[in-house]
């Protein structure tokens, strides 16, 4: 019949159960001891926070608690899947797998394994629905009642959420203990609601317990130069006791006047036997006088004298010139 029971999907399901509720376990071990930690921390504060502390205690039993429960919801998993022909060959549920069967069902919806629901399915299509429906009402005390414990939704009693915090304090080694004793009657209760005792007063109005500032040491004076070992890319010049080789100096030539300097005649500038130098006229020497006559009025004069004349005139000029600046050049070598 179609949706009816199938032995082998339950098979699969069972399978898959145990896989889902061994990952569970696992990952709740783990958040478990991070929560721990974080308890004996707020114990550890100054002045503890034992409220905060206390109702982080009680989700770490109710965790606790599922943990044992998902261990033992995957022991009847396990038998199940090895029984799983008996089941398929049996009209009536075996009486030695009633409160495994019933159990699980009741289970189905208070744990977080989907792969349980479809369990229930099939022993509700194979049982039928009265079957179910005793197993989810606990007819007969038919179901575990050691799972039933574990997955109650009633809060813990205050005497385990206290035995839990000493024994957190002790495992991490946490000088804590109780500020407020319970009595008799108390234990037994579930934890009282907090009404603040454990929070201090606010640091904004200057009553509660301030931080101490923290000491501040003098500095050490940064020395200028660092002992021993200093980094190549940081180390210090210091100049080398051998002194540096001398270099010979060059003589500069002195810069070469023009060929044209100012008060020169232009007539000569074709002249390439003698090299023309102006030098300055020395500071009280007396200035030679300058021809005011130019080439064209010495052509143009009809009056010139005679060739052998004019050769001996040329030649004493040209001695008295040259004796005009040796005695310039000497007057520049003495400035």
């Amino acid at each position: 019949m179609f949706g009816g029971f199938s032995g082998t999907k339950l098979k699969v399901q069972l399978k898959m159960a145990v896989s889902r509720i061994q990952i569970a376990s696992n990952k709740k071990s783990a958040l478990l001891k991070q929560n721990m930690r974080d308890v004996a921390v707020m114990l550890s504060e100054e002045p503890p926070k034992e409220e905060m502390a206390s109702i982080k205690a009680e989700a770490l039993i109710r965790d606790d608690n599922l943990i044992e429960a998902y261990e033992i919801i995957q022991l009847g998993c396990e038998l199940l899947h090895e029984r799983i022909k008996l089941l398929e060959f049996s009209k009536k549920c075996p009486e030695d797998l009633v409160t495994v069967i019933s159990t699980v069902i009741w289970a189905s919806h208070r744990v977080d394994i989907p792969e349980l629901l479809l369990v229930r399915k099939q022993f509700r299509a194979k049982y039928g629905k009265k079957f179910e429906e005793d197993a989810l009402s606990n007819k007969n005390n038919c179901l575990n009642e050691r799972v039933v414990a574990k997955l109650a939704v009633q809060p813990p009693a205050a005497y385990l959420v206290q035995c839990y915090l000493e024994r957190i304090c002790e495992q991490f080694e946490v000088d804590w203990q109780p500020k407020v004793k319970l009595s008799a009657s108390q234990m037994v209760e579930p934890m009282v609601a907090p009404n603040g005792y454990s929070v201090p007063a606010g640091k904004g109005t200057g009553l509660g317990p301030q931080e101490p500032l923290p000491e501040q040491t003098p500095t050490e004076p940064v020395p200028s130069k660092p002992n021993g070992k200093i980094p190549p890319a940081l180390k210090i010049y210091e100049p080398s006791p051998t002194p540096p080789p001398v270099v010979s100096a060059k003589p500069v030539m002195p810069p070469v006047a023009p060929s044209n300097p100012p008060g020169s005649n232009p007539a000569k500038s074709d002249d390439f036997d003698e090299v023309d130098i102006y030098i300055p006229p020395a500071p009280g020497a007396p200035t030679a006088p300058q021809n005011s006559k130019t080439d064209d009025d010495d052509d143009n004069n009809d009056d010139a004298p005679s060739a052998a004349g004019g050769a001996s005139t040329g030649q004493s000029s040209s001695a008295a010139s040259y004796e005009d600046l040796a005695a310039r050049f000497n007057n520049l070598k003495t400035i």
